[in-house]
């Protein structure tokens, strides 16, 4: 009833007004001047209403929030309480003590005002729980707590805990927590070893003074434990301030050579219990960053990595030093196995199974029963398998759910050509074994395989039959690789550096030309690369689909017919032979999701571009699995991240003038 009543004094008033412009409109154009003392009484009345409201508002609540308890049992518990309390029905404020004027109001009255102008944030519903609700007014914080009040149909009671000093301490707590960076200069040695000893002073000098400068906007302190390595403490709120800012010191030192040689790679821990925990997840870190190629900051936190930078090439190391020792490390392990399982990455291509071959190579030399395993109804090396199939080596292959039953407690797992372990050829046959060595080249991410007993990673090699390659010939002459191996591992070199023309380093050349002494022969290894007329078909319908969108070729196609996986990763790379075009995406649906191959010349790097949609790979090279989406989403995604790696590299090219 009351409810309809407020409608009809709202329809009436509405009326009224209405009836009020019917007649000033009139008026108002024909004699504007009539309407001056109106307006004049109207303004005076306003002023009025507004004062003996105020008034009014004053006086009921010096009669309602009295200390006069002679009628109401409410007030007389309540405004002995020593902390700011008040009575709110239908919305409205109702009584409040002394300590909530004071406080909240600071001296003010506010009888019959709207909480929610009083107190913007408040929501009962979420004081009534046993935690309370966080409440800012002014400059004071409180947490506030509520409760129903009994013989008050429809009121709650409001109880306000002053608690900002106890929140500015936990806050500046919070904010002072220490954090640990462990800052690397990328390839130290292979950077400063051709320098003379003024030109090693002047750069190193250059690098100090900005890492000094960086640190010294932070509250923390900076030491070189190192030729090539420094150790930084900060506070938390230091860090914040580093991740807004994307690590701008990155643009900073590569800024200081118009190639970009000099470049970091910067671990950072925080969130940590403990500064020992937090240097640990600084470690982690910084590891991470130089498995990625170096020149970016990789961020741990309890909740996992965030990176920033990495929009450089590795340099290439040119010493075979530690490729030799891998050598050894890794055929002792073999001789302490009683056999090896050898396996890729799911839908191998030639890389993956050139690789593979390659150790199982090293696993014959060594004694040890081994075998490769693969899927060959899933894989884009399928004319490879055939020839060595033909050969007689059908023994060597294997499906991966065949091998399970072999695998006992010391089986070793050589991984080849991925590093990632959602992207194995068989989950369960690296969670079945318990020793695993890595033998990879793409950039690390999240997700990596964790503690192997050996690890040969290199981001800079062109791809893993390379690395391979470096070990082989660490070995005996005798009963080294075949012809035919040899041909596999040339196949491998030659698909990811798209037949030398990209990621192509002197190491690359030098395993390439072993490979030819060892009987690698280039013409039958290009025919491993040729298509069926179905296959090319469907590769130049895709090229004839892709649009340019910022200096990179994207094109989408609908599901292919089975065996049609390798037109994907061809379509991309015919993509960057068009003039203009930095990078290409070719997305296809595929299962109810999109897959989509990368491919770049050096300008861009995809496996940045994708990596935030569930991706990876490396510089020139990457790719991702979508799952439950459409094209249309997955194009919106592409353009997304192309749009954030443009931004970010015009950032760093203002950065780089301004330096």
């Amino acid at each position: 009833m009351k409810h309809k009543d407020g409608l009809d004094a709202a329809a009436v008033l509405l009326l009224l007004l209405v009836a009020l412009v019917a007649m000033v409109v009139p008026v108002a154009i024909v004699s504007p001047q009539w309407l001056i003392v109106p307006f004049v009484l109207v303004v005076v009345a306003l002023c009025v209403l507004w004062y003996t409201r105020r008034r009014l508002r004053a006086y009921v609540a010096a009669q309602l929030c009295s200390t006069d308890f002679e009628n109401s049992r409410i007030q007389y518990s309540l405004t002995g309480l020593p902390i700011p309390t008040v009575l709110v029905a239908d919305g409205r404020i109702l009584w409040y003590n002394t300590f909530f004027r004071e406080k909240v109001l600071e001296g003010s009255d506010a009888v019959t005002r709207p909480v929610e102008r009083v107190l913007p944030d408040l929501d009962l519903a979420v004081c009534s729980r046993p935690h309370g609700q966080d409440l800012v007014v002014g400059e004071r914080r409180f947490t506030a707590y509520a409760g129903s009040a009994k013989g008050s149909r429809g009121a709650s009671i409001v109880y306000l805990v002053d608690n900002t000093f106890y929140k500015q301490t936990l806050d500046e707590y919070t904010e002072s927590r220490p954090a640990c960076l462990i800052i690397v200069i990328d390839s130290y040695d292979e950077l400063f070893d051709d320098m003379k000893d003024s030109e090693q002073a002047k750069e190193l000098e250059a690098i100090n003074s900005l890492l000094e400068e960086y640190i010294g906007r932070s509250t923390g302190f900076l030491r070189r434990v190192s030729n090539s390595r420094y150790i930084a403490v900060v506070e938390e709120r230091d860090v914040r301030w580093m991740l807004q800012e994307r690590f701008e010191i990155l643009d900073k030192v590569r800024a200081l050579h118009p190639g970009g040689l000099t470049t970091l790679s910067i671990g950072v821990g925080h969130g940590g219990k403990t500064l020992q925990e937090c240097h640990q997840m600084a470690r982690e870190s910084i590891d991470i960053a130089l498995g990625r190629g170096g020149d970016q900051a990789a961020v741990k936190t309890v909740d996992g990595f965030e990176f920033y930078g990495g929009i450089s090439h590795g340099v290439e190391k040119r010493s075979h030093v530690r490729s030799r020792i891998i050598s050894r490390a890794l055929c002792d392990l073999i001789k302490k196995s009683d056999s090896v399982i050898v396996m890729g990455h799911r839908m191998s291509d030639l890389d993956a199974v050139g690789s593979a071959i390659g150790a199982l190579r090293i696993c014959k030399m060594c004694g040890v029963p081994a075998v490769i395993a693969i899927n060959s109804d899933a894989t884009l090396a399928g004319p490879l398998l055939k020839t060595f199939l033909d050969a007689g080596c059908g023994k060597d292959f294997i499906a991966p759910d065949q091998t399970l039953d072999v695998i006992t407690p010391n089986t070793l797992l050589i991984v080849v050509d991925t590093y990632q372990k959602r992207l194995l050829e068989s989950q369960k046959i690296y969670e079945k074994c318990k020793r695993v060595v890595v033998i990879d080249h793409h950039r690390m991410a999240v997700g990596h395989i964790d503690r192997p007993l050996l690890l040969y990673h290199e981001p800079y090699a062109s791809s893993a039959s390379e690395l391979i390659c470096e070990l082989l010939q660490f070995m005996p002459k005798e009963g080294n690789i075949t012809p035919l191996e040899a041909q596999a591992l040339l196949a491998g070199i030659m698909l990811d550096t798209r037949s030398f023309a990209l990621h192509v380093g002197v190491r690359t050349f030098e395993a390439a030309a072993w490979l030819r002494s060892r009987g690698a022969q280039t013409a039958e290894t290009k025919l491993l690369f040729n298509t069926s007329k179905e296959e090319y078909e469907a590769r130049a319908h895709i090229v004839e689909s892709a649009y340019i969108y910022k200096g990179c070729a994207i094109a989408l196609s609908g599901e292919l017919d089975a065996g049609m996986n390798v037109v994907l990763p061809m379509a991309a790379n015919d993509l960057l032979t068009i003039n203009g075009v930095d990078a290409s995406f070719v997305a296809v649906a595929k299962n109810g999701g999109v897959n989509i191959s990368a491919r770049s010349m050096g300008a861009l790097n995809v496996q940045v571009i994708l990596e935030p949609l569930g991706g990876g790979g490396h510089l020139m090279m990457a790719g991702a699995q979508l799952q439950n989406c459409t094209l249309d989403a997955a194009e919106r995604q592409i353009r997304e991240q192309i749009d954030i790696y443009r931004a970010s590299q015009a950032a760093n090219a203002v950065a780089t003038r301004q330096n």
